[in-house]
């Protein structure tokens, strides 16, 4: 039987991803009703510094009943040179999942070739398809259903707009993306998307009419070099409350944060009531556990 992984949103067939996503509510609801993952272990390893992302998935596997370890680079052979293959052929013997949290991509498909246990995409250079999970539990806990609805992408043609691509295509919504020019998503991802994915270097363009606003940071880790001249380039691509009055009535605003008030995103909106960043936050646990059970049930 092969081994199932969660690399992207496409890894999984539409309906698993929403059955997913309703479990998560589920679970939300009543916390003690998760299938046990009693001596079920977890490894996290992870490149890039997390919050959210590794405090959700330890969480997680305790109050399932099951244990996790943490390593960084430094505290690995793969920091000393050790093949991707070699590491993930050694750790999948005595783990029973792997969250990866790295910059390429390519390490987490080399990981999940050679891996005997359930490999999760923690977040790459090119894709966070955990946070989908938790944004789409997000939308459809006050808003209902996602499906046919607008979306609006403003800022970096990042990992996060990549994977609302693939959400795109997975939960079936119109999806508006504004970004400078150089910014842009890949372009094959779009190509294959073109039925619901517009790109436009004009945020009030993207936001008109929408239901919901998303945006990121500007400069994502390992671009710090980059900082002065992304700012600069973005300086038109603030979600503000004047932007957000474009979007409909009842629209809501999401960011995966941290966020840099008075960057990417304006204080206002940030706090403002139809900013559910905090619930987005915390529904990072819950979508955790849900994937946790899909993977090892």
């Amino acid at each position: 039987m092969s081994v199932k992984h969660f690399l992207t949103l496409l890894d999984f067939p539409p309906s698993d991803v929403l059955a997913v996503v309703d479990r998560a509510s589920a679970l939300k609801k009543n916390p003690g009703d998760t299938n046990s993952q009693a001596r079920k272990t977890l490894g996290l390893i992870f490149e890039k510094a997390s919050t959210r992302t590794r405090v959700a998935f330890e969480v997680a596997i305790t109050q399932m009943g099951g244990s996790s370890l943490f390593l960084t680079t430094d505290d690995s052979q793969i920091g000393r040179g050790e093949p991707i293959a070699d590491t993930a052929r050694v750790l999948s013997r005595l783990v029973d999942c792997l969250a990866i949290r790295t910059f390429s991509h390519s390490t987490l498909e080399q990981f999940a070739e050679y891996s005997q246990v359930p490999v999760i995409n923690a977040l790459s250079d090119d894709f966070h398809p955990c946070q989908l999970l938790a944004d789409m539990q997000t939308f459809i806990e006050h808003r209902g259903s996602i499906v046919g609805k607008r979306v609006a992408w403003v800022g970096d043609g990042n990992n996060m707009c990549q994977s609302y691509i693939n959400a795109a295509k997975v939960f079936d919504f119109e999806l508006h993306i504004a970004t400078p020019t150089g910014f842009e998503p890949k372009t094959d991802l779009v190509a294959a998307n073109s039925d619901r994915v517009t790109l436009t270097k004009d945020p009030k363009e993207a936001v008109a009419n929408v239901d919901l606003v998303v945006t990121d940071v500007w400069t994502s880790m390992g671009q710090e070099g980059a900082q002065a001249e992304r700012v600069k380039a973005f300086a038109d691509f603030e979600v503000t409350k004047e932007l957000m009055a474009i979007a409909n009535s009842d629209a809501l605003f999401m960011h995966c944060l941290p966020a840099h008030r008075g960057e990417e995103v304006s204080t206002a909106v940030l706090d403002a009531p139809d900013s559910i960043v905090w619930e987005e936050a915390e529904n990072r646990l819950h979508t955790q556990k849900a994937l946790l059970e899909y993977l090892l049930n």
